[in-house]
């Protein structure tokens, strides 16, 4: 990657009702990296999005968790990029991913969305599906549970032991990416 400023985004949903869902991993590994930072979000009022910037692995960086619910998260993740003049190349989402195992992490640019609507959100306001992707298993859901009723679910209580780790990898992988670039973060990855 450049040396450009990067934007991370962990995608969630607002509320305390949503802080421990599935759907909610993307805030969670932002959380760790915030921690790494040594810093603390702040209200970013023309993007609807709690920002913290500053440096990781020498980079410099904006690490984002939109205000929005899931769904519309795309404008602030526009709004973001447009303020600080940020190239869809150099925008990481992080998110959750029903089609890999619980706790599997994985790096890729662009793709399809998947059924996920924060995704969908992102490349319709961005323009583009060409930004890079932080992808964190969570699994499908049991039997014919709805996707969209899985999501919103807590872990289980077996997640929940395996949580931390998981998360704490996923910030590893956000931070191999901007050291070393997609290909050679996949390459240690995958």
């Amino acid at each position: 990657m450049s040396e450009d400023t990067t934007l991370v985004v962990g995608l969630g949903n607002p509320g305390s009702q949503y802080e421990k869902t599935r759907h909610n991993i993307g805030f969670m590994v932002a959380g760790v990296l915030s921690g790494r930072m040594g810093g603390r979000f702040g209200v970013h009022k023309k993007s609807g999005a709690d920002i913290l910037q500053g440096r990781l692995e020498g980079r410099p960086m904006i690490l984002a968790k939109p205000r929005s619910f899931m769904n519309l998260s795309g404008n602030a993740v526009s709004g973001l990029a447009r303020f600080f003049s940020i190239d869809p190349a150099n925008i990481v989402v992080v998110h959750d991913e029903l089609d890999l195992d619980f706790g599997t992490v994985r790096l890729k640019r662009g793709g399809g969305e998947g059924g996920h609507n924060g995704l969908r959100s992102i490349s319709s306001s961005l323009g583009t599906k060409d930004y890079l992707r932080t992808r964190i298993g969570i699994g499908r859901p049991p039997g014919r549970m709805d996707p969209a009723s899985y999501v919103l679910k807590p872990f289980s209580t077996v997640e929940r032991k395996e949580l931390d780790l998981v998360c704490e990898q996923a910030a590893d992988a956000v931070e191999l990416l901007l050291k070393v670039g997609l290909e050679a973060a996949q390459n240690q990855l995958h």
